[in-house]
């Protein structure tokens, strides 16, 4: 049982596919089984690869207009309701 990647012949769409030895391969999107198989990279996952991704996730996030618009939207919001409230 392995994970496959293809891209279909037919619709030029790529998928993964979970492969079994009864498993009949066709393309989920059209049932197409002009499939190509494409090399696949694997996976490495450590503490620093982590870290890296959540930092650069932060950093995208927190650079976004929209964000700091939504947060400083909220804390006012947060404020005025404090302030209304005594």
């Amino acid at each position: 049982m392995a994970i496959y990647e293809y891209q279909c012949g037919s619709c030029s769409k790529q998928f993964e596919l979970l492969v079994r030895s009864s498993t009949v391969v066709a393309c989920p999107f059209c049932e197409s089984r002009q499939l190509e198989q494409l090399l696949s990279g694997f996976a490495v996952s450590s503490q620093g690869t982590r870290d890296t991704n959540l930092q650069g996730a932060r950093r995208q996030i927190s650079g976004s207009t929209n964000y700091r618009d939504q947060k400083k939207a909220e804390s006012e919001s947060f404020t005025r309701a404090v302030n209304d409230h005594h």
